[in-house]
């Protein structure tokens, strides 16, 4: 049991850079950004690829660049060539598919099972004894957001929250939205690039289908977090965001543990976590209507 609970924490921190990117590219710029899947294995390929080459350490911020490359890719369908953001994301996210290929040498999956990882390094530090993996993808999770927190509340920061409340002020304002939603949409990638990079040094490996349906989860994690948080200033949002990921990771892990649905149903049982979570906001609303309906109607009745 205590092998499942620091399961679940380490991924739900891990994954939690991904609703983190989520939060700034939905939430903050109101910008559907289908980029996500792709970006996710671009940075677990060059993370694992470049560890392999014995660098674990400038594998991440390799794979943090990458991601930011494919955000500003997106950016510039958008704010440039005025294709949709939606059809943006899905054009780099297509386009993503061969960049992986190629970055883990034309095979569709890679391994780094002999090399150090980030994980390795800090094991043999000695710090955490058994929990060595939890509290190193803590740290990383925490501090990238402290640093999103940071940033958005810098000037650039405040001109990127700026421009998804409204562009046009924005715009008035002599603020170029062209900038801000580039700058936010780079940062939103590089922080799923990391989530994929840190995750694949964990596992040690890259597979070129491990993004699927991963903008999704990440989705569901967000609005998990927000129901239980609530919604307010960006620090609530990164509270958010980790309790969201941690609490699906824990159901997923409970539903595993207990055997209470077979193993080739948990696709469907995803399904029905992510559609239940991106609901409740709705089924919130729903039963509290009808909960004063009912106590007006026995009001009447007296």
């Amino acid at each position: 049991m205590v092998f499942v609970i620091q399961t679940a924490l380490e991924l739900g921190f891990l994954y939690a850079l991904v609703s983190m990117a989520l939060y700034l590219s939905y939430r903050v710029l109101d910008i559907a950004d289908l980029t996500t899947d792709g970006c996710f294995v671009l940075g677990m390929a060059v993370s694992v690829t470049t560890a392999a080459a014995g660098h674990p350490i400038l594998a991440i911020f390799l794979a943090m660049a990458a991601g930011a490359c494919a955000g500003f890719i997106t950016a510039f369908l958008q704010t440039r060539l005025g294709v949709p953001s939606i059809l943006a994301g899905i054009v780099t996210n297509t386009g993503l598919y061969t960049i992986n290929l190629m970055a883990m040498g034309w095979t569709s999956n890679a391994n780094i099972l002999k090399q150090a990882t980030i994980f390795t390094l800090f094991r043999s530090t000695g710090i955490g004894g058994r929990w060595y993996s939890l509290i190193l993808s803590a740290a990383i999770t925490v501090a990238a957001g402290l640093l999103l927190v940071w940033f958005l509340g810098t000037r650039i920061g405040l001109s990127i929250r700026a421009t998804g409340d409204n562009r046009d002020m924005v715009r008035a304002s002599s603020v170029n939205p062209t900038f801000t939603i580039t700058v936010g949409l780079c940062v939103a990638n590089a922080l799923t690039a990391l989530a994929g990079a840190v995750v694949g040094q964990a596992q040690k490996s890259a597979d070129i289908n491990a993004g699927t349906g991963i903008v999704v989860i990440g989705l569901a994690c967000l609005i998990i977090g927000e129901t239980v948080i609530g919604r307010g200033s960006v620090f609530r949002g990164f509270l958010a965001v980790i309790t969201g990921s941690v609490i699906y990771r824990f159901i997923y892990a409970l539903v595993l543990k207990t055997g209470v649905v077979p193993v080739e149903c948990l696709k469907l049982v995803t399904a029905v976590i992510v559609g239940l979570a991106i609901a409740m906001p709705a089924l919130k609303t729903f039963f509290a209507f009808q909960k004063r309906k009912l106590t007006a109607s026995r009001k009447g009745k007296m």
